[in-house]
């Protein structure tokens, strides 16, 4: 058995001195495959994304990225070795434009990131077309596209969006959930939280159901769709 290209592998801590949150949680993801973390509100769900980010302590269990140890590095370091992370909020510089964006999000790079640039456009129409415009002049769904494409700018090796969803219209939750499959497509890990669990289990390759901080429901997304007590749980019958 190989061990999933990355691993939060039974974490448990919480923020600073406080009390655990997450009581032996544990999330994978592999190379092209989009895993989502599902469950009520106040589950742990995006302080788990948080604990594999290195933003809160992991007082046991470790966090892997490609076989290595990272659980001890900062989240700065993470990025450095293939961590791309979406916020849920404040993801955007709002008084730059949309390119100024993107530039920023290659600021660990010392190559030329023009191909990559092309590449977010090419997967973002709507930012080509904006791109000198003032992100914070966007709508929501636009500004998420910022936000994943600055992310992609690191040339990441997985990608964590915490409820890229959050906030937007039905319409435009299906666009951007369209997107992620095209990120995963080529490749690049997908480990994202999402409130609108019925739509993310339909795109998952893998789901965690987290209650409490704790794997309550793990399986492919088709399973969890189709298993009654998720369905009666989490999802509303």
């Amino acid at each position: 058995m190989t061990e999933p290209f990355l691993i939060g592998d039974t974490m448990t801590g919480g923020y600073g001195k406080g009390p655990d949150i997450l009581h032996g949680c544990t999330i994978a993801v592999e190379k092209g495959e989009i895993a989502v973390i599902v469950g009520p509100n106040g589950a742990g769900k995006s302080t788990a994304m948080k604990a594999v980010f290195g933003m809160l302590n992991v007082n046991s269990g470790a966090v892997r990225l490609d076989g290595e140890d990272i659980t001890h590095l900062t989240p700065q370091q993470r990025v450095v070795k293939g961590m791309g992370f979406v916020p849920q909020t404040s993801n955007i510089f709002t008084s730059m434009t949309v390119e100024e964006n993107l530039e920023m999000g290659a600021f660990i790079r010392r190559d030329d990131f023009s191909d990559t640039m092309a590449q977010v456009y090419e997967l973002f129409p709507i930012l080509k077309e904006k791109r000198h415009q003032a992100a914070g002049e966007l709508s929501g769904g636009q500004r998420q596209q910022v936000a994943v494409g600055r992310a992609l700018m690191t040339k990441p090796k997985v990608l964590m969006l915490d409820e890229p969803t959050a906030g937007v219209s039905p319409i435009v939750m299906d666009e951007l959930f369209d997107r992620i499959i095209e990120v995963a497509r080529t490749g690049i890990p997908i480990l994202m939280v999402e409130q609108n669990a019925r739509q993310a289990l339909e795109i998952a390759d893998k789901a965690y159901v987290l209650v409490q901080g704790r794997n309550a429901h793990t399986g492919t997304g088709k399973q969890l769709l189709a298993d009654p007590e998720v369905r009666r749980s989490f999802l509303g019958g």
